[in-house]
């Protein structure tokens, strides 16, 4: 068999993960994310013009909330720390904890759904290359809080000790959005739960308001990560040839092959 045709059939087979594999993916997807970082203080100039043209352009078509929200939360004390918290935090705790179930519960799944958010990370990577954008908390000129700062929370952006670790100005795509999409779908479509899918769908809409309202991003942001995630499940399907979202009915498949699986 031929090296392409066995790797494709490899990527079609469902099968457990491997733990060295995607401990793989990890170190890959960081080592990728570190270069494209190392490479942002050469764009900041450009990367602060693009932001005054994306309020410009959002204020042109009505679209654009981002002062209110964020002047709500930075005058209601206890929403900003809540926000900022969450901002801080849940953007990894959930995803990780949703990777974590999706590898010990849907192992015949998981690979589908990890291929999603490998290539999300990817395509946003490639965003933050092509079009570095500073994010509103960098406009104080045009009105903005930064409320990690005023409210002198953890996991600030802003501090030297993050900010050596983060590109600062990777705005476009909102992979916060990206991810918590990703969350979403893969709640909705396999947990047994109702009151669990429901706080699944309702996890993208609450991490909207908290990157408008802790003015990390832009409404286009938001955007940008549903069509980052768009274009990763298409992605997906054309590598691996089977779809991730099948929804719950696709429980009874994975039941019954259960005892086929290829050993790890």
């Amino acid at each position: 068999m031929l090296p392409l045709t066995r790797l494709r059939a490899s990527l079609r087979t469902a099968r457990r993960p491997k733990w060295w594999q995607e401990l793989g993916f990890v170190v890959i997807a960081y080592f990728l994310y570190s270069l494209v970082r190392n490479a942002v203080p050469s764009h900041e100039v450009g990367a602060l013009h693009r932001a005054a043209s994306v309020l410009a352009f959002e204020q042109r078509l009505h679209l654009d909330p981002e002062h209110w929200i964020n002047s709500l939360v930075a005058r209601t004390h206890w929403l900003a720390y809540t926000c900022d918290y969450y901002y801080a935090t849940l953007h990894f705790v959930v995803t990780i904890g949703v990777l974590v179930w999706l590898y010990a519960r849907h192992p015949l799944r998981y690979r589908a759904f990890r291929t999603v958010l490998l290539v999300t990370c990817l395509v946003a990577l490639l965003g933050f290359w092509l079009y570095s954008l500073a994010p509103p908390r960098m406009l104080t000129s045009a009105g903005f809080v930064d409320t990690l700062v005023k409210f002198h929370t953890w996991g600030s952006l802003a501090s030297p000790s993050v900010a050596n670790q983060s590109n600062q100005f990777a705005a476009m795509p909102s992979l916060h959005i990206g991810w918590s999409l990703w969350c979403a779908l893969a709640v909705v479509c396999l947990a047994r739960r109702r009151w669990v899918r429901v706080l699944g769908a309702l996890y993208p809409f609450a991490t909207c308001f908290v990157i408008l309202g802790t003015a990390n991003h832009y409404v286009l942001d938001a955007l940008g990560g549903v069509a980052t995630l768009s274009i990763a499940v298409v992605l997906q399907r054309l590598i691996c040839g089977r779809r991730a979202y099948l929804g719950r009915a696709a429980l009874v498949v994975e039941t019954e092959a259960e005892p086929q699986l290829i050993a790890a």
